[in-house]
């Protein structure tokens, strides 16, 4: 397990560890969109990842990294969605039991996903000091190891492959783009930045209904996420200790985008790439569209977080 900040062996071990259990997602690019804003942009398809996002590279890197004996005790973790799917998988993968405290008002489609890895979910209410306090009775009761969805090094390491892949696949990015919320998968991309591409400027967007990180940046420290109102479901939490110190040394700016901006760009995903985004995925569209003077003529990678949506419930 790693202890500290991952370096650029870590992200190489982490790739190696978990590409027998990840896809290399693809990149794709829309000709419609590239004259829109005036620049290149190539789309890194997590939402073509294992469980419908990218959390599976962090969780899978992080499960493979415990001990047998840690694994025969279960997996843990609390989530409303994404990472709930990818600690379930991993643990499918693994042959290991997960135990996932979910709040009851997650989206169906994400409980269904979760319940068809195998995992054992327990409702909670939508608050972090109920998630925390249910996940800590069933580390007790199992013993399970406890996998953050973000605050975790090995997560980290295990996030920064999608960047790490994306700078592979496309030479000479201008600027690489990914949406906010914990910061797992930012902080990932500033360092694969950092090691892979040192000439690439990273941005960030963050709906205006959750901009916490944003105000984090300001302030110069944590600033908690209190009752975040966004479509961007997936982009709720708050940053963590770990996650902030790299994502505030290494990022070029945040975006704040509005909710009807995020779903602007969610039915252009769809419209004009016809593929399956989440509103959380859309969000680095957004941003790019919103600044799109300032972003005039650049390549700019983009990482579609995910795609998974209720097709019963679609904001537009």
């Amino acid at each position: 397990m790693i202890n500290r900040i991952p370096n650029k062996e870590d992200i190489y071990v982490a790739y190696h560890k978990i590409k027998n259990n990840i896809h290399r997602t693809p990149v794709l690019s829309s000709t419609t969109i590239n004259e829109m804003v005036g620049g290149k942009l190539f789309f890194k398809c997590e939402n073509f990842q294992r469980v419908g996002a990218f959390k599976a590279r962090g969780a899978t890197n992080a499960a493979l990294s415990l001990s047998k004996d840690q694994l025969r005790k279960g997996i843990a973790t609390h989530s409303s969605g994404n990472h709930a799917q990818a600690i379930a998988y991993a643990a499918s993968q693994l042959k290991s039991n997960a135990y996932v405290v979910m709040p009851n008002n997650s989206p169906r489609v994400k409980i269904n996903a979760v319940e068809g890895y195998g995992a054992e979910i327990i409702f909670c209410e939508p608050t972090l000091e109920a998630r925390e306090r249910e996940l800590k009775n069933i580390v007790k009761k199992t013993g399970a190891y406890f996998i953050h969805p973000y605050n975790d090094y090995d997560v980290i390491a295990g996030q920064a492959t999608a960047a790490f892949e994306l700078f592979d696949q496309v030479e000479s990015l201008d600027v690489i783009i990914t949406p906010v919320g914990g910061g797992g998968l930012l902080s990932g991309t500033c360092l694969a930045r950092n090691y892979f591409s040192v000439d690439t400027k990273i941005y960030a967007g963050e709906p205006e209904g959750a901009s916490d990180a944003f105000k984090s940046l300001e302030k110069g420290e944590i600033v908690p996420s209190i009752n975040p109102d966004t479509v961007a479901d997936g982009l709720l939490t708050s940053l963590g200790t770990l996650t902030f110190p790299i994502i505030q040394k290494n990022i070029e700016k945040i975006i704040l985008v509005t909710d009807k901006e995020i779903i602007i760009a969610m039915r252009l995903i769809w419209e004009r790439m016809k593929i399956i985004v989440e509103p959380s995925a859309a969000v680095s569209l957004a941003a790019v569209i919103k600044n799109k003077e300032s972003l005039k003529n650049l390549r700019i990678g983009l990482i579609l977080s995910g795609g998974n949506v209720d097709l019963n419930h679609l904001p537009f």
